[in-house]
């Protein structure tokens, strides 16, 4: 059978010497553990590539959370350390994270935090790997599996083809009768049949989501949208609270008798929003983007917002027949700081019991999209589209020029060590028969 890989690579002729042949279809999913020193290429659920790395030594860890592929070159040199050689570099973070090739990959962490890989396998993963791809990092082993549930956005099926008007149908000659020559009518020659229904298939590449925590410049945005839709020139909603929203707030206080200061209380962003005929903000945010661009946020209801969402990473690729898509999940580690877990407002780790064994399912039963929210998404869903579901939202390094790049803390403080009698794993890749 053909090859096929999950986050959105492309279609490439492999010709190594290595095992694997054929045609590669679709997108692929790379995770990377820093415990074990490995990289792995899965398709779906099934590992297909593999190889020894090397990360990044003490002092200069290797981060680990969900990126993506910012930028490839077949040479590239540090302008960090010595204009050191980083043949077949794929960057994963502008501040200085790829994978690339290396003449030394021992068995344990050596790196000055990137992803070092043997010379054979990191060109063969070069060629396999596009622009915008996924890869993950963990600190122990983790790999995708399939998941069905109903809160998984789906894409719409592509158009029937229109019956053949009666207008353009052809013509053909009815049996005469005596008193008058041949009559033609218009005779519909029914269209081979599709071999099976097919998915409409969005432009451009694939969508990037993220579910997170609503932040209080989500709050901002609200209040900024609500003022503006009242008449009270807030300006740009973009969650920023300048001068112009003080004026607004202001003039809101005034018209209504209230107390005039400015302030942005939430006493004063429910009476905004009642005004405005809105609900009270939501506690969630899904975002949107695509080729490294927002294109739509808007909010969603999380339920029991004391329980913690975790990292949750969901890659949709093809389904056999083409006529639906499969998802897979993958459950990072991801331990949050007491301080952090007392500003989001979560319980205590472990004192909320999870409904369901499978913790993905668990939190996409808690997540509440809106249907026009959700209508839209599936519109723009397709081969190698994905998910990001987190409590802390994303970090620094998410900005022009990247996709969502989620930052873990795996295992509890130290729990990131190596032993010197690792083994060494070797590079191998697998052929599907």
């Amino acid at each position: 059978m053909l090859l096929r890989f999950a986050a959105g690579f492309g279609l490439f002729a492999l010709t190594t010497t290595t095992a694997l042949a054929g045609a590669i279809e679709g997108p692929l999913q790379i995770i990377v553990s820093r415990d074990l020193q490995t990289l792995k290429v899965y398709d779906g659920d099934t590992v297909v590539a593999s190889s020894n790395v090397s990360s990044g030594k003490e002092g200069h860890t290797t981060p680990t959370g969900i990126f993506s592929i910012l930028e490839k070159k077949r040479m590239h040199h540090s302008n960090l350390y010595d204009d050191a050689p980083m043949p077949f570099m794929q960057r994963l973070t502008w501040s200085g994270i790829a994978l690339h090739a290396s003449s030394h990959v021992p068995a344990y962490p050596a790196s000055h935090g990137c992803v070092r890989m043997p010379d054979a396998f990191a060109k063969t993963l070069y060629r396999m790997t596009r622009r915008g791809g996924h890869v993950l990092i963990t600190g122990g082993d983790a790999a995708p599996r399939r998941i069905d549930h109903p809160g998984l956005f789906r894409p719409k099926a592509a158009p029937a083809d229109e019956r053949e008007l009666l207008s353009d149908a052809s013509l053909r000659p009815t049996i005469p009768n005596a008193s008058e020559g041949a009559v033609e009518v218009a005779m519909h020659m029914p269209k081979e049949p599709s071999p099976q229904p097919l998915l409409q298939r969005p432009a451009g590449d694939p969508i990037r989501i993220l579910i997170t925590r609503a932040t209080p410049r989500d709050a901002m945005r609200d209040l900024q949208s609500s003022l503006n839709v009242l008449g009270f020139d807030a300006g740009a909603a973009d969650g920023v609270a300048g001068q112009k929203t003080s004026e607004a707030i202001r003039a809101f206080q005034t018209a209504e008798g209230l107390p005039v200061d400015g302030n942005a209380t939430a006493a004063l962003a429910d009476a905004v929003l009642k005004k405005a005929g809105r609900d009270a903000p939501s506690n969630g945010r899904i975002s949107v983007r695509k080729e490294f661009q927002t294109i739509l946020e808007a909010p969603v209801t999380i339920k029991d917002p004391a329980a913690e969402l975790g990292t949750q990473f969901l890659l949709a690729r093809t389904a056999e027949g083409g006529d639906d898509i499969d998802w897979f999940a993958v459950t990072l580690d991801n331990r949050l700081p007491t301080a952090t877990r007392q500003r989001l407002g979560l319980a205590e780790a472990g004192s909320i019991a999870q409904p369901s064994s499978d913790p993905v399912a668990s939190v996409l039963d808690r997540i509440e999209v809106p249907d026009d929210v959700r209508e839209k998404i599936d519109a723009m869903i397709g081969d190698g589209a994905s998910v990001t579901i987190t409590d802390t939202g994303y970090e620094s390094e998410t900005g022009k020029g990247t996709d969502f790049i989620t930052l873990t803390r795996p295992g509890p403080p130290g729990a990131y060590s190596y032993s010197g009698v690792l083994s060494k794993k070797e590079s191998s890749i697998v052929r599907i028969e």
